[in-house]
């Protein structure tokens, strides 16, 4: 388990992880830097600001996640017509290898 300090709308957080510390500064990062940027306005206290970024951060990870689900969607009738044509291809070198055997 590591113990990873980290920096969030100027307070400190002691966080517990199992994964890469550097990974979780990153993160960390990420929702300081999506905080400060909504801080910025003037407009909004620091409560709003938190579930603000913390929403935006959430509605970009499952606008990615549906962009990969359409890639991994993508990828996989690539993959079916790839496995059709290959069928296809050797279904012909079939026919042809029997036609020349005929001359």
């Amino acid at each position: 388990m590591n113990r990873v300090t980290v920096t969030i709308a100027e307070r400190p957080f002691t966080l517990l992880t199992d994964g890469d510390a550097e990974f979780t500064q990153k993160v960390a990062e990420h929702l300081n830097s999506a905080i400060t940027e909504l801080l910025e306005g003037g407009r909004l206290s620091l409560l709003d600001a938190c579930i603000l970024g913390g929403l935006n951060i959430t509605e970009d990870y499952f606008r990615e996640q549906e962009s990969s689900e359409n890639l991994r969607r993508q990828l996989k009738e690539y993959l079916e017509e790839s496995a059709k044509l290959k069928l296809e291809l050797s279904e012909a070198r079939r026919e042809i290898f029997a036609l020349k055997g005929k001359q």
